[in-house]
């Protein structure tokens, strides 16, 4: 972990979302010094609420956005490629209805689906006869025919970390819990006045800033900078629930509705199914989304109207929404609202502003590429670009398993050398942390041969160690940044459980603060 950074940098990045940490990581790999702020945990908000897929985004075709699918199908495989532990293949299964789009429609889009972006990892889409097909078991006898077409899938909220992660072993300093109070513009560059969690404030003056603060970034133009930006976000609310499973395999559904809209079915864990999005237009706190029971009644409806196992609001176990912050096209649909991004950069010497309007999660690394690309050179820095063909912290298997191998096929060996290595542990816990560190597994978990080489389980399945690592690496301070952020064990583990996580960290702050007293 980086210590506290000094009074001055070159830039300093104000959010701690998936763009704040892609763009910092960008910049600090291409030897600039970076410091980024964040109010709250990483992936706090937005970047850890999204409905967790590295895809192209079929239905922004019928929207004409032939520009932004294709940017986001060349993006696909590269983050594939770079994190298969956290990101991989998926097969999503389109149960056909004629009355909704025809056949030469659906068809036609998968094509172009297929053909706007090399693929070298994912297969190309298929008709399937669902009365065949095994994805078309959990369906109602009047689907019969279907499609089935490739992306991705993708914990968001340990991207949002890794890319910290990174930033942070290429030089960047990495504040989270720490609010930007003041910010004055002049001329040797900019001065920030930030505060902690705690109370401890703080100078650090640079010689760039950006805004990547997500749904805040209109209000921090206006109410920090006293800048009237020249684009309008529009704010819409997306929400999800958790149900128990309602298919046993491994493809994920595509459903449409009667308003034209599509809503994902997914596999999530072993035990359940992911569902959403809504599209609500949203003007409240960006930071204090929930989901409505309207908007649980419209999920439970678009499924149902499709699997034979019906749901409602009582089977939802978890539910999550975040603030998704869209430029402000002027559609009366938010659904038609385009997820496209732009950068608006006011190079003003000596004190360059670069505000991230917009974007999704499979166009982060682009985005971060071309905002380096804008700002480096007004720093005086000639570095070219770089993480297009880069791991991400653990997505190199290969340096444990000693051979390169395509990704797809390179986990489930990972997954086999690290079951004989540690041969005591449970199978699933092994496949747990394989899927959660990557590589950097190793890091904490060492020549370890038993519970107790790793400080004993706090609860079953997490070590002790595990948690000093997600403390001290990744920045997780309370219970909830580790059940639901680095790791999604707040579905698995029991109330008692996850309060044991709860009190573990509550019991190392109290330590900090006694040192520090």
């Amino acid at each position: 972990m980086a210590e506290v950074p000094s009074t001055s940098c070159d830039v300093v990045v104000v959010g701690g979302g998936i763009n704040g940490c892609g763009i910092a990581r960008d910049l600090a790999g291409r030897g600039l010094k970076v410091c980024l702020c964040e109010q709250h945990d990483l992936a706090a908000h937005t970047s850890s609420a999204s409905t967790k897929l590295i895809h192209g985004g079929l239905r922004y075709l019928e929207f004409y956005e032939f520009s932004l699918v294709r940017k986001a199908l060349q993006e696909r495989e590269r983050l594939l490629a770079s994190a298969p532990h956290i990101m991989w293949p998926l097969r999503f299964v389109m149960p056909h209805v004629p009355a909704l789009r025809p056949l030469w429609m659906v068809r036609t889009g998968l094509w172009l689906y297929d053909h706007l972006a090399p693929r070298r990892l994912l297969p190309a889409s298929e008709v399937v006869d669902l009365t065949r097909h095994t994805a078309g078991r959990a369906l109602q006898d009047r689907y019969r025919k279907g499609f089935v077409y490739s992306d991705g899938w993708v914990d968001d909220a340990r991207l949002v970390v890794l890319n910290a992660l990174d930033a942070t072993e290429r030089g960047a300093s990495i504040l989270t819990r720490t609010r930007v109070d003041r910010v004055t513009r002049a001329a040797g560059g900019w001065t920030l006045q930030v505060r902690s969690s705690t109370g401890q404030g703080q100078t650090v003056r640079a010689r760039a800033l950006v805004n990547a603060a997500g749904p805040w970034a209109e209000s921090f133009l206006r109410e920090e900078l006293g800048m009237a930006g020249t684009r309008k976000l529009r704010l819409v609310k997306g929400s999800h629930i958790v149900v128990p499973r309602m298919f046993a395999h491994d493809h994920a559904y595509i459903l449409q509705n009667q308003d034209r809209r599509i809503v994902f079915a997914l596999p999530y864990g072993s035990r359940f199914t992911l569902i959403g999005t809504t599209d609500v237009p949203y003007d409240g706190e960006p930071g204090r989304p929930g989901i409505d029971p309207q908007e649980i009644d419209y999920l439970c409806t678009s499924v149902n109207h499709y699997f034979r196992s019906q749901v409602c609001a009582a089977d939802v176990v978890w539910s999550y929404s975040g603030v998704r912050p869209l430029l402000d096209d002027a559609s009366d649909d938010p659904s038609a609202v385009t997820r496209d991004y732009r950068i608006e950069l006011d190079a003003a010497a000596p004190a360059p502003l670069l505000t991230v309007w917009g974007g999704k999660i499979t166009t982060y690394r682009k985005l971060a590429e071309e905002a380096a690309d804008l700002l480096g050179p007004l720093l005086g820095n000639k570095s070219g670009a770089w993480t297009a063909h880069a791991c991400l912290p653990g997505g190199d298997l290969s340096s444990v398993l000693g051979a390169a191998k395509p990704a797809a096929s390179d986990f489930e060996s990972f997954v086999g050398t690290m079951q004989r290595r540690y041969g005591w542990m449970q199978a699933s816990t092994v496949h747990r942390l394989a899927r959660t560190y990557g590589a950097r597994m190793t890091a904490w978990l060492g020549e370890a041969s038993g519970a107790a080489a790793l400080g004993g389980e706090v609860v079953p399945g997490v070590h002790a160690a595990e948690l000093d690592y997600a403390a001290r690496v990744e920045w997780a301070r309370t219970g909830d940044d580790f059940l639901w952020r680095r790791t999604k064990l707040g579905l698995e583990l029991d109330p008692t459980q996850c309060r044991a996580i709860d009190g573990w960290f509550e019991e190392r702050r109290n330590i900090e603060l006694a040192a520090a007293a």
